[in-house]
Formats: structure tokens, sequence, C-alpha cells
């Protein structure tokens, strides 16, 4: 089986790497059930949405908005690739490396 990463998104492929690794008996019984691309392409979606959820949730916590980004558009792009780094850490250690 052939695993096409447009099919099953960013995540889902770390995710796979990450079973193929550590867990490859997991990824042979799936490949054998005709499972694991659904899976992979279900861990993507979760991963996405968590990612956006958290980006969300932080700049608003952080007060960086829309104005800041008008006034200040470097200071704006150095909150928001902090913001992104730690929710993509959450990510990481919630949903793909589990």
């Amino acid at each position: 089986m052939n695993l096409n990463i447009g099919n099953i998104g960013v995540w889902g492929f770390r995710h796979y790497e990450f079973l193929k690794q550590y867990h490859p008996p997991t990824v042979g019984v799936m490949r054998m059930n005709g499972t694991l691309e659904e899976y992979l392409k279900q861990v993507n979606q979760e991963a996405t949405e968590m990612l956006e959820t958290f980006v969300l949730q932080y700049a608003k916590s952080e007060g960086v908005t829309e104005a800041l980004k008008r006034s200040d558009q470097l200071g704006w792009v150095q909150k928001m690739n902090s913001i992104r780094n730690r929710a993509e850490e959450v990510v990481l250690n919630e949903i793909i490396y589990r």
C-alpha cells in the first residue's frame, strides 16, 4: 500500500512515521484490515482542528489581534510564530505521538 501525503495530510503522515517506528505491528494489522489510510485521515483532521483551536485561543488570551498586526507587523509575526509553535507542540504530544 502506498500512502500519499496528499490523501492523509501532514499530521497523518507524521503519525504514520511514528507508528512505523514504534508500533510496526499496528501498521501491519491496519494495512491488512484496510483501515490505515482512513485512520490517518481522521488523525490529520483531528490534529488540524486542534491546532486551529489552540492558535485562536492563545492569540485571543495573549491579545494578538488584527489591530496589533496593523500597528506592529513584525511583533505580530513573532507572537503568532510563538503561538503556532506552542500549539504544534501540544498537537504532537496529544495526538501524533500517542
